[in-house]
């Protein structure tokens, strides 16, 4: 049996939101036992040039929202990025997860070779859904959760691999 565009992607999506989730719940908790502000963790960044916590939460739910949009033709929700604590946080996960899961996979399925036409770096490009997804859409959004997960290690956040795993 094969895989169908929608299985490799929305589902997906939806998984990578909920260990997003899952590694906030944990800093929340990090930050509560260890008496810290949560902004110490919120504004956390790996690198200078690199977003904060809260920004890679910000750009994952933005690619997870973009990626099922390309793939449906569905136009996705805009949020204001004025999260600005764990729970503001997890609301746009729920609500980028909601938006998912309106999704209806026969808008997916069958569209692997449609355009895909978008800006990158002020560079217009197109490639075919599928080739979209793989070689775009999931890798930028898996590159946001795993920054988030790098974030919340290096500050302290007793996190191991199957909390990024999931399973």
């Amino acid at each position: 049996m094969s895989l169908s565009l929608y299985q490799v992607s929305i589902p997906m999506l939806i998984h990578g939101l909920d260990t997003l989730s899952t590694l906030l719940e944990k800093a929340e908790q990090h930050a509560a036992q260890h008496q810290l502000d949560p902004n110490e963790l919120l504004t956390a960044r790996l690198y200078e040039d690199m977003y904060a916590l809260s920004g890679q939460v910000q750009r994952a739910s933005d690619t997870a929202k973009a990626t099922a949009s390309r793939l449906s033709g569905v136009a996705a929700p805009a949020f204001a990025d004025d999260e600005a604590s764990f729970d503001d946080l997890q609301a746009r996960i729920n609500k980028t997860i909601v938006f998912l899961e309106s999704i209806p996979a026969d808008a997916i399925d069958g569209q692997e070779e449609r355009a895909v036409t978008m800006k990158l770096r002020g560079e217009e490009r197109t490639m075919t859904a599928q080739h979209y997804l793989t070689a775009f859409g999931l890798p930028n959004f898996f590159f946001h959760v795993t920054t988030a997960y790098g974030i919340l290690r290096h500050k302290g956040v007793k996190l191991g691999k199957m909390d990024f795993l999931a399973l």
